[in-house]
């Protein structure tokens, strides 16, 4: 097998493993926003602010800690939650009204 075709074969499957990778992503973001609407209507519910900044500050503690156990670099990793947590408490202001 020649240099070009072997490294064919290495590009194809670490194309598929990112593509594997990106549904897992997409169904696991899913899920927890189904998790953080129910989340917001009982927020919306008891009167509840829709941040907790409380909450958001060990959270994104947390994801960083995961993202150097994980040789992620942590400031994408808090930039993610940051964007994430952004969106969430969108939806939560939604329920609010």
């Amino acid at each position: 097998m020649s240099d070009v075709a072997r490294a064919a074969e290495l590009l194809k499957g670490h194309r598929e493993s990112i593509d594997r990778l990106d549904a897992i992503l997409v169904y696991t973001l899913a899920e927890r926003f189904k998790h953080t609407q129910a989340v917001g209507v009982l927020k919306a519910e008891h009167a509840l602010p829709p941040s907790d900044p409380a909450r958001e500050g060990q959270q994104i503690e947390r994801l960083e800690w995961l993202a150097r156990e994980g040789d992620l670099d942590p400031e994408f990793a808090k930039k993610f939650l940051n964007f994430i947590i952004a969106e969430v408490i969108r939806h939560h202001e939604q329920h609010q009204k």
